[in-house]
């Protein structure tokens, strides 16, 4: 009996009194494959259970499980529904899906006709989907159906923090798990590639235990690195070798799961695929290379980037429980075992981190302005779901109002991110609704077609490729064409489709071969040898690698023509102010696609009203920055900062504040202007001072004074300083002071300096100073500077800024 079966009657009483329960269950206590089959005899459920799995490989495997236990083939009592593959039957009752399915299925049908119950597995990865499905779900519970059961499931997670969402939900939790797990450390010299480190481990595991092996890698190329340096030293003939990931085809990824041969033994190579619902048989090790690969979307440059990253406490321990699914396990883990107290908890909710215009779409279908009111753990970053809600009015999906628009309600039809649906739309219109199509299959499913860096490339090698996972690739492509409306006949440019989906990735060659410039203003680079390398425009789909320059990936070549023809709408003009050699102000017109200078030339010199106009351009474009702050602006700016930020009433002269303001007091000062650089210090200090309302003018040089009274004269104050205003001066300058100073009602921070203006002390209380360490200083200093005066009591010496007369 699996740990999940002593707390099926108390899971069944929770959903019969309610219509909402957290369970929470260790790896291997068998909840994906034996709740659902106990709740089919329920009275309370009328309709399907839909089980949600967070990936395609989990989703069959889960549904072939539970048919095997009933005897039965998958599409009959229990089926399930994939993107690319469906297995349903009149008679299915549970329906094993994917996350992002049921996301499209109550998008489609809020009320969720036929269905009783939804059960959310292996909550606690936290996907993007599963969170909005929940969300989603929650307002059909609470709006249209308050028989529906929802159930989150999981072995690791905040049970708690879920329990609250759902309005206090009952917690069931199974304890211990099928079989003990021994837990080894092998721990890893850092100055041996990873790679090779999993590689010995594998040999040790092979050698000292029985069984399968399951062992876990970031990705497909770490897969087939070990794969050859295993295969090279392994001397055991009866152990097979293969490798499981997402990209796969069907049969492969059968093979990885199901049991060896009799007489053999098997060394999974895995992704993180292997990490949930899956039971892989005949495992009984694992080895853990401590790595995971997550996506991380950047807001500024629009790319998703996979980043490699340790795995969280959580992982670690779901794969340590793949090792004890059906019989006692051992774990290795290529770490030492202090280490695991430093890996986070859990790695961050997908929604903080990934691309969110699908979210902004399907929020705008859901008929939702904002995230308020939705049952969501985590809410998503503002600027990111901004910038989403950005990117989805630039392809016309949102309108003015942030209301869904017409052609967005089309995406939403397109069960695509937003890009790629936009792009599937533009080429049905086009009358090539496949061609549509089938890029999008290549740039959704890894590895398809290929592995060259060219888009058509890879199009022939989907056209030629006869496994499984391209006919259903196919078919999906034809699919999505039917929901775009179709249209056949006629013969679309790839690249021109790339553009259309990613046209801040149009890039123009410069410098060496390969070497571009992308219309975000990022470079990006392709190898010199590739013969996409020749041509001088490319759309780019695919990038990845530095902070400042990206290896293209997957590109496609544009042709300069179609841009001026078919993509003049992203092409704009602006005029600039420039300044000849000769000191001539000029006007220049330039043609550009974001950073890609198009063609420039020089329009004219400017008229007075030309000028004037072109200055506030370059204001607008580049901000304050533009003009030139000199001593007495800059330093007027620094005390009315200081003086806003203790009253209000002072004007705020920050630069959002002076750009909303730039009517007032800056626009007049551009009328008669000739350049930026030539508006003078004074000037600009003038129109700062305008802002300050007439009864504080007063008493500016009252609160906050440009100079500091001494003894001897004065000292300049900065107000720009960190930490608050402060004076540089001379110790000996100071000699008499007996009160430290202060500008409204703060005390300065004086930087005290010795007579060849080092640093000796600062402080912010100059008496006790005086009083407490001046005895030290002074001892120091009189070693240092014999000839200047160093008295024991500076507070009643007299200020001076000259040495001692010779002789004295």
């Amino acid at each position: 009996m699996l740990p999940i079966h002593t707390v099926l009657e108390p899971l069944k009483a929770a959903l019969s009194a309610g219509n909402t329960a957290v369970l929470a269950a260790p790896p291997g206590a068998g909840k994906t494959t034996v709740v659902p089959l106990a709740l089919l005899d329920q009275p309370w459920l009328q309709g399907k259970v839909l089980v949600l799995e967070p990936r395609r490989l989990a989703a069959r495997a889960a549904a072939d499980r539970m048919a095997t236990t009933l005897g039965e083939q998958p599409g009959e009592t229990v089926g399930y529904r994939t993107r690319l593959q469906t297995r349903i039957g009149p008679n299915t009752r549970i329906e094993v899906i994917t996350e992002g399915v049921f996301t499209r299925m109550i998008l489609d049908d809020p009320g969720l006709e036929g269905v009783g119950a939804v059960l959310f597995d292996e909550f606690h990865e936290r996907s993007l989907d599963a969170d909005l499905g929940l969300a989603l779900a929650r307002d059909t519970q609470g709006l249209l159906r308050e028989d529906l059961r929802l159930l989150v499931m999981s072995a690791t997670l905040d049970v708690v923090g879920v329990s609250r969402l759902l309005d206090g939900a009952p917690v069931i939790e199974a304890e211990g798990r099928a079989w003990p797990v021994e837990t080894r450390y092998l721990g890893r010299n850092p100055s041996e590639r990873f790679e090779e480190a999993v590689a010995r481990a594998c040999l040790t595991a092979l050698g000292d235990e029985t069984g399968s092996v399951l062992v876990f890698l970031p990705g497909q190329g770490e897969i087939h690195r070990v794969a050859r340096l295993v295969n090279e030293r392994l001397r055991l003939p009866n152990v097979d070798v293969v490798p499981l990931y997402g990209g796969l085809d069907r049969g492969e990824q059968d093979r990885a799961i199901e049991p060896a041969a009799p007489g053999r033994r098997k060394l999974v190579l895995a992704t993180s695929v292997a990490e949930t619902s899956l039971t892989i048989e005949g495992v009984r090790v694992v080895i853990d290379g401590g790595l995971s690969r997550v996506p991380r979307f950047e807001p500024s440059s629009g790319l998703t980037r996979l980043a490699t990253v340790k795995v969280s406490r959580s992982s670690a321990e779901q794969r340590r429980g793949r090792a004890g699914r059906t019989e006692p396990g051992v774990c290795y883990r290529l770490w030492d075992e202090e280490q695991t107290r430093g890996l986070v908890p859990h790695q961050r909710p997908e929604i903080q981190e990934a691309d969110l215009t699908g979210l902004a779409l399907d929020l705008a279908r859901w008929g939702a302005r904002s995230v308020e009111g939705l049952a969501l753990l985590n809410p998503p970053p503002a600027g990111a779901l901004a910038e989403a809600r950005k990117v989805l009015t630039r392809l016309g999906a949102l309108d003015a109002d942030g209301g869904l628009s017409k052609h967005g309600l089309r995406l939403t039809k397109i069960p695509l991110s937003p890009r790629l649906a936009h792009m599937v739309a533009v080429a049905s219109d086009a009358g090539d609704a496949m061609t549509g199509g089938r890029i999008a299959a290549v740039l959704s499913e890894p590895g398809l077609g290929g592995s060259s860096v060219d888009l058509a490339d890879r199009l022939i090698g989907l056209e030629r490729d006869r496994t499984q996972r391209a006919r259903d690739s196919i078919k999906l492509a034809e699919r999505w064409a039917r929901a775009a409306g179709g249209g056949s006949g006629r013969t679309i440019d790839p690249g021109l489709l790339l553009a259309e989906a990613f046209p801040e990735r149009i890039a123009k060659a410069r410098g060496k071969a390969g070497e571009y410039l992308l219309a975000s203003g990022r470079g990006a680079v392709l190898e010199a040898t590739d013969h996409l390398a020749r041509e001088p425009w490319v759309a780019i789909a695919e990038l990845g690698g530095g902070d400042t320059r990206d290896r293209v990936r997957l590109a496609a070549a544009l042709e300069a023509d179609r841009i001026e023809s078919d993509l003049a709408r992203l092409i704009s003009t602006e005029d600039r102010l420039a300044r000849e050699p000769s000191g001539r102000s000029v006007i220049r017109r330039s043609r550009r696609i974001g950073a890609i200078v198009l063609d420039e030339k020089v329009v004219g010199a400017p008229d007075a009203e030309t000028l004037t106009a072109a200055l506030r351009a370059e204001i607008e474009a580049d901000g304050l920055g533009a003009l030139k702050w000199g001593e007495q602006a800059s330093g007027l700016r620094a005390r009315l900062a200081f003086l806003n930020a203790r009253d209000p009433a002072w004007p705020d002269v920050s630069d959002n504040a002076l750009l909303a303001a730039r009517q007032d007091w800056l626009w007049p000062l551009l009328d008669g202007a000739k350049s930026l650089d030539r508006i003078a210090d004074g000037r600009l200090a003038e129109a700062l001072r305008g802002l300050i309302p007439w009864d504080l003018q007063r008493r500016l040089d009252e609160l906050a004074p440009p100079r500091l009274v001494t003894p001897l004269g004065s000292a300049a104050i900065d107000y720009a300083a960190e930490g608050g205003p402060r004076v540089d001066i001379r110790v000996q300058e100071l000699f008499g002071v007996t009160t430290h100073p202060t500008v409204g009602g703060v005390p300065l921070t004086l930087a005290l300096l010795s007579p060849a203006r080092r640093p000796v002390q600062v402080t912010k209380d100059l008496p006790r100073f005086w009083s407490g360490s001046w005895a030290a200083v002074r001892a120091e200093m009189r070693g240092r500077y014999p000839r200047h005066p160093w008295p024991e009591n500076p507070a009643e010496a007299q200020a001076t800024n000259r040495a001692k007369p010779r002789g004295t």
